[in-house]
């Protein structure tokens, strides 16, 4: 008789700032027969971000300083140890976390240990995305195939990757350059990694920290540039 394996403990973290219209609706879309925890990180909300999400079942982490990998290395400080999977997705109803399973299937089947949802591969709803993140997205890429060889076409927020392997890559970003660190150091370390299509919709309400204004998007793009050059340097 054969016996199916367990299905691996699967920790979900949520990043969020002043996002009480959608935090809500982006908890009730996680499939619960996948994540077994939902963390949402509040960094530094000045609304009912935080209450919402508790009521909605999820674990509230605060994280006051901001910071877009702080919130999620404050995530990762507190989920459980019996994680093998962490899942991360942000907080503003444009990820579709009701597609989990195309980002842990191919993990749990262990031929990846790292999955990315791309948003360009996807359907994207009209104005859910800038064009400088559109070329950003196929930039980055360019420049990983020219540094290691690999194809990306996006530095998509909602991805996968085993508890494991993120915990030798030693991310150290703090800001929005966490997502690209992740990549590249995934790059160089040859972590077995894929793509996968995910749909991308328009915030549910607020405002985009990154795209929503000149400075956002000014800062976004530095801090990009100097993870990229950092990690770029840095001995494999």
């Amino acid at each position: 008789m054969s016996h199916q394996k367990p299905k691996p403990y699967i920790s979900v973290i949520i990043a969020a700032l002043n996002e009480e219209a959608a935090i809500g609706n982006v908890i009730d879309s996680v499939p619960r027969n996948l994540a077994d925890e939902i963390v949402v990180v509040d960094n530094g909300s000045s609304d009912r971000t935080a209450e919402i999400a508790s009521a909605a079942g999820a674990r509230v982490v605060k994280e006051p300083i901001p910071g877009y990998g702080r919130a999620f290395r404050s995530g990762l400080r507190s989920i459980s140890p019996k994680c093998e999977i962490v899942v991360f997705l942000d907080g503003d109803g444009s990820d579709c976390p009701e597609m989990l399973d195309r980002l842990v299937t191919p993990i749990i089947e262990g031929t990846f240990d790292f999955v990315i949802g791309s948003r360009t591969r996807g359907h994207r709803e009209s104005g859910s995305m800038s064009f400088h993140q559109v070329f950003a997205g196929y930039m980055v890429g360019f420049i990983l195939r020219i540094l290691y060889g690999v194809r990306s076409t996006d530095m998509g927020p909602f991805r996968a990757i085993r508890r494991d392997t993120l915990d030798r890559l030693g991310l150290r970003e703090e800001t929005y350059g966490w997502p690209l660190e992740m990549q590249m150091r995934a790059a160089r370390a040859r972590v077995r990694t894929m793509e996968v299509p995910v749909d991308y919709r328009r915030r549910a309400g607020g405002q985009s920290k990154i795209a929503g204004t000149v400075r956002g998007s000014l800062l976004a793009a530095t801090r990009i540039l100097i993870t990229l050059a950092r990690v770029a340097i840095q001995r494999r």
